[in-house]
């Protein structure tokens, strides 16, 4: 068990290298990407900013929660993404019938799939989620550990999410869009403060959309220290994954060849 773990640890690292090798390869079209979501999320850290000047509490909330969550979402996004760039692609993968290459590797369809490609400005994200939390939080050593567990546990939650959105592609045909729209409202709803919801809404950012996993519970962990909430985001990130590798296992049995020939070295 530990010698497959390690396998795939070392596999996660070559595709990684050659990944990163590949966008590099056009330097300024790769730093502009990664430059401009780092832009994109400092804009929308400074509006989170300028609204707590004027109401310096909200729901108990203040600005140094709203950054903690921002750091958290965007970094947790950032490296799922960044490590597992097909995830966000999987849904047109299916559609298209673009899985018949990834067949043919000799260990588990679905990592080698995941792993297939980096998506860039994912790597913005994950800079400015690490930088804004050492740079306007100043934690300790113990706050940045348990703040480097959760973000793994919301990248974990990231990808499942994207692998269970993109199987849908099995089911109703071409579901490039509602994927993506599925995945704009977790990431939506996972960067407002949670006093803004109540009742049903709630509700459904604990299940069918689990925001909760990705902010809130996170953030409260930060908060407070707590192990309890740190142990939930671990849980309910592995019940996620869980349910969206099962999903893909299911839906794989109805998929239909696209008969594609692709050349991969």
């Amino acid at each position: 068990m530990t010698k497959k773990l390690l396998n795939y640890i070392w596999l996660l690292g070559a595709y990684v290298r050659l990944n990163l090798s590949s966008e590099y390869e056009y330097r300024a079209a790769f730093w502009s990407q990664v430059i401009a979501m780092i832009i994109n999320d400092c804009c929308w850290l400074a509006f989170w900013i300028l609204f707590f000047q004027r109401f310096p509490v909200l729901n108990e909330w203040k600005i140094n929660d709203v950054i903690t969550l921002w750091a958290v979402v965007a970094g947790g996004f950032g490296l799922a993404h960044g490590f597992f760039g097909n995830a966000i692609s999987l849904a047109g993968i299916i559609s298209r019938g673009g899985l018949d290459s990834w067949m043919c590797y000799p260990r588990a369809l679905l990592p080698h799939l995941l792993l297939g490609k980096t998506h860039v400005t994912s790597w913005g994200d994950a800079f400015f989620g690490i930088v804004a939390y050492l740079v306007l939080i100043h934690p300790d050593l113990y706050h940045f550990t348990l703040f480097l567990f959760l973000l793994l546990t919301v990248a974990v939650t990231f990808v499942g999410f994207s692998i269970l959105s993109g199987s849908l592609g099995f089911f109703v045909g071409n579901a490039e869009v509602l994927s993506e729209q599925l995945r704009f409202a977790l990431v939506s709803f996972s960067t407002y403060p949670p006093g803004l919801f109540d009742g049903v809404v709630k509700l459904v950012l604990y299940t069918l959309i689990p925001a909760a996993f990705v902010g809130y519970l996170p953030v409260e962990a930060l908060r407070t220290l707590s192990l309890t909430d740190a142990a939930l985001c671990l849980v309910g990130a592995s019940f996620i994954l869980t349910v969206g590798a099962t999903v893909f296992s299911i839906g794989l049995r109805r998929y239909e060849s696209g008969n594609l020939t692709e050349m991969r070295g």
